[in-house]
């Protein structure tokens, strides 16, 4: 029979190594969180009264920084047993929320469109499916989608600035789509469903900077049958 000395032993011995490898998946994060930055900043170009003309040169800068991202997530698989997924998950859970965003921004400028999860997942180089691997976690994937639409709220305002009246109403019609998607969905998560009710901000933030461009008489589709009728 052990005493009790021998048990406390033991324990002693699992937390360090549990410690050991916290500080190993921390040092990983870092890492990921500077990438992050970086990648933030170059977006932050399409707010500029000249921007949206570069979005081709933003979106390849964007591209090559999510080689940076894919070599990070690689490193930080390596640093524990994946069987063990979810226990340190809350290490990467945030970064990797505002990576998705980043992602999701980065094609949404690009193509207008939505990035899935699985494109999400190969352009991170991990996986979707439990037990292949470092996986893209269905939750982090919708809250980094969520994070999308105060972003494009702002570019809504600023595109009106300079003078694309155009692109307010393809935002309005995207976060419309995402709205529709995200209710078929039953979030039983209170952070998911708080960050929902993000959304539907945003979504009357656009809505009004559509109204206004309205009745200012600077709708795309009104400019073109006022030169049709001249």
């Amino acid at each position: 029979m052990s005493s009790v000395q021998e048990v406390f032993s033991s324990f002693n011995d699992y937390l360090t190594t549990d410690q050991d490898i916290r500080e190993e998946i921390r040092n990983s994060v870092r890492i990921l969180e500077q990438t992050a930055r970086e990648i933030i900043t170059l977006l932050q170009a399409i707010h500029q009264r000249e921007g949206l003309k570069q979005v081709p040169t933003i979106c390849q800068k964007s591209k090559e920084k999510f080689e940076s991202v894919k070599a990070s997530y690689a490193d930080l698989a390596g640093k524990f047993p994946l069987q063990h997924y979810y226990r340190f998950h809350d290490h990467w859970r945030f970064v990797t929320q505002r990576l998705i965003f980043l992602a999701a921004l980065t094609t949404y400028i690009e193509s207008d469109t939505l990035i899935t999860r699985e494109e999400t997942a190969k352009l991170f180089g991990i996986e979707v499916e439990k037990g292949s691997g470092f996986i893209l976690d269905l939750e982090d994937y919708l809250h980094g989608v969520l994070l999308l639409s105060n972003e494009l709220s702002r570019l809504a305002v600023n595109s009106v600035t300079s003078g694309d009246y155009e692109r307010p109403l393809k935002i309005s019609s995207f976060l419309g789509e995402i709205n529709t998607g995200f209710r078929l969905l039953n979030l039983k998560n209170d952070s998911l469903r708080k960050k929902f009710d993000s959304l539907k901000y945003d979504i009357k933030k656009v809505e009004e900077v559509v109204y206004d461009i309205s009745i200012r008489g600077l709708m795309p589709e009104r400019k073109i049958i006022k030169k049709e009728l001249t």
